[in-house]
């Protein structure tokens, strides 16, 4: 239990420092091509262009990130398989405090009383969820199970590419909420694989739900990158943590057996409300935010 815990903490943070450096970078990018005059670096909705994510990806921030990315994706996988789903993603889903902290100092994000009144809100949420939690499941959840989470993560990557391809510039929070589930399909995933205790390298490869986390997690990472790169850090982030709150911790009590401490039940259910709640209020005022911060000053007379 402990182990488990303390390998969602170092998800937290990792992901968490990740998203700020990773916005840093794809946000110098983008100002590259600018000042060079860089053709074909958006296209015709106002999306980046996939060259522009390429260079975005390969900046030494973003680099840097994609290093605490793996910390944390290392992170996520152990807590997967030792702690419930309820309880391991919303833990990692504080790094969207840390997320938000950094902004300020290295994005100069500013955040308003209404923006530390939800990440306080999701911070609380997440703090009952930790407390109410029960014991992991144990049952085998059948193959169905396994080809369901393949086949799901396929869909919500393609309908990920279709929500970029008609919102453009203004997918920035709808790309973030699909990254997240996305990467709450791979929690699923990671928790169901088989041949991982004791490792069996072709067990692994044979099983759908071992595709399903190389799906999800490149599909993932690839739409929150667009995300970063057309819309608010925190915005982004607060979507993302949305998906990949809700969707593992209803598949781990529904499917997978994980449970809350007895009678609690119903405390669990509010504070997934709260934190839901809390996520989504930050990623609108985010992205609001966003399009305050794009609209030009009016010309003065």
């Amino acid at each position: 239990m402990l182990i488990g815990l303390a390998a969602a903490l170092v998800a937290c943070f990792g992901y968490g420092t990740a998203s700020v450096l990773q916005a840093y970078g794809a946000r110098s990018a983008a100002a590259k091509d600018a000042a060079r005059g860089t053709v074909g670096s958006t296209t015709a909705s106002g999306a980046p262009s996939l060259g522009a994510t390429i260079r975005a990806a390969l900046t030494p921030a973003f680099l840097a990130g994609m290093v605490l990315d793996g910390c944390g994706f290392l992170g996520s996988v152990v807590s997967a398989r030792l702690i419930p789903l309820f309880l391991s993603q919303t833990i990692m889903s504080a790094n969207l405090v840390v997320t938000a902290v950094l902004g300020v100092v290295v994005l100069k994000v500013p955040l308003r009383w209404r923006d530390w009144v939800a990440i306080a809100t999701v911070v609380v949420s997440l703090c009952v969820l930790g407390f109410t939690s029960g014991h992991i499941g144990e049952d085998d959840p059948g193959t169905a199970v396994h080809w369901g989470v393949l086949a799901f993560s396929v869909v919500m990557v393609v309908l990920g590419l279709v929500l970029i391809h008609v919102l453009g510039a203004r997918g920035a929070v709808a790309a973030g909420l699909v990254a997240g589930v996305l990467f709450g399909a791979m929690a699923v995933a990671v928790r169901v694989v088989n041949g991982v205790d004791p490792f069996h390298l072709a067990l692994i490869l044979r099983d759908p739900a071992a595709w399903a986390v190389a799906v999800a997690g490149v599909g993932g990472f690839y739409l929150f990158t667009v995300a970063l790169q057309i819309g608010s850090v925190t915005g982004a982030s607060a979507a993302l943590v949305a998906g990949e709150t809700v969707v593992p911790g209803i598949v781990g009590v529904w499917l997978l057996g994980d449970t809350s401490a007895p009678g609690l039940g119903w405390l669990v259910v509010v504070a997934f409300v709260g934190a839901v709640g809390g996520a989504i209020a930050v990623a609108l005022f985010g992205a609001a935010e966003s399009g305050e911060a794009a609209e030009p000053a009016p010309e003065r007379s």
